[in-house]
């Protein structure tokens, strides 16, 4: 097993480094870091056997590029700033992408040399913002799939989740929901079910449980939880939401108190606190587990770090590696 991560190159960093993912239980830790593909900014990436479809920054321009044995072979750029977000349909050879600072959201297919094409996109508008300052214009920071087969996007300037549906060369709005002014939506997750999702709310360091009838496009604001504690009054900003296989622990990034926030998800879907964990760095934008979801990377953008974990049975997180070596870390992947 392999653990691949990548982030900005502002500084030290040349792209996507590989680890390789050594021992058992409390005695795995991570070997033998290489860098695997030279990229500008691969801040979020997703891979399909042999490729890997990254954010791409290069002279001015930004976008999407497939990678295959550390190799460029597709790419589409455009003038300006590259997308935030990559969502895969590994099925459908299918990608995602949100640009937080353009406002675009796009559909691009690949195909079996990797090559890739753009589908559709669509502008979200600046319109109907929220009051922060960082909430100046339209900023999607997520776009994927749901449960039932449509797509989703989170925009942090506007507090609110869309949702399209998409025919094969046309995407199409089909609902929003709204979260409170000033919520920052950014990532969100579904229950197993498909019949709830919990939305992370960067500027309000809180994640939101909506009741979801994806059917009827029907919505129902069930409760919202604080990410740090109610004594933090320094930044934060509530990054990567991930929630286990099983539905019942929901994790939280928290970029600025520099921990993930573990909570048991009950039975009527309201929350428990577990645990909030330091990342022991500065900056945890992502974190991802391995397939069993026993282990639990997070990278730390700003102090060049990341940190292995090994996940409870009550959910959660027991460090066990703690100074691991790679430089603007923003996206854990792990691969065989």
């Amino acid at each position: 097993m392999h653990i691949l991560i990548g982030g900005y190159t502002k500084h030290e960093s040349a792209g996507i480094y590989q680890f390789d993912f050594i021992g058992a239980d409390a005695e795995a830790h991570l070997e033998q870091r290489r860098n695997v593909v030279k990229v500008g900014g691969p801040t979020y990436f997703q891979k399909d056997g042999e490729f890997i479809f990254t954010i791409k920054n290069e002279d001015g321009q930004g976008g999407i590029a497939s990678f295959r044995n550390g190799k460029l072979v597709s790419q589409l750029l455009h003038e300006g700033s590259s997308p935030a977000y990559v969502g895969i349909n590994k099925e459908k050879k299918l990608l995602y992408t949100a640009n937080y600072h353009t406002g675009i959201l796009a559909v691009i297919s690949y195909d079996e040399q990797g090559q890739l094409t753009l589908l559709d996109k669509v502008q979200h508008e600046n319109r109907a913002l929220g009051p922060r300052p960082e909430q100046a214009g339209a900023h999607p920071h997520y776009f994927d799939e749901t449960p039932g087969g449509h797509l989703v996007s989170c925009d942090l300037g506007q507090d609110r989740v869309d949702f399209y549906g998409f025919d094969g060369q046309k995407l199409t709005h089909l609902a929003s929901y709204q979260n409170e002014d000033g919520f920052g939506t950014r990532h969100l997750v579904f229950a197993p079910g498909g019949d709830y999702f919990y939305v992370a709310g960067e500027l309000s360091s809180q994640v939101n449980v909506v009741k979801f009838d994806e059917e009827n496009w029907m919505f129902q604001n069930v409760a919202t939880y604080s990410t740090i504690p109610e004594s933090w009054d320094q930044h934060n900003g509530a990054a990567a939401i991930r929630l286990s296989k099983d539905g019942k622990f929901l994790y939280v990034s928290n970029r600025g108190h520099d921990s993930i926030a573990v909570f048991a998800v009950q039975p009527d879907q309201q929350l428990k606190l577990v645990q909030r964990v330091s990342t022991f760095g500065e900056f945890p934008r992502d974190f991802n587990w391995d397939p069993s979801e026993k282990f639990v990377v997070a990278a730390n953008q700003n102090t060049n770090n990341a940190t292995l974990y090994e996940r409870q049975e009550d959910g959660s997180l027991t460090p066990l590696e703690k100074d691991i070596a790679v430089p603007e870390g923003t996206r854990v992947l792990f691969t065989d």
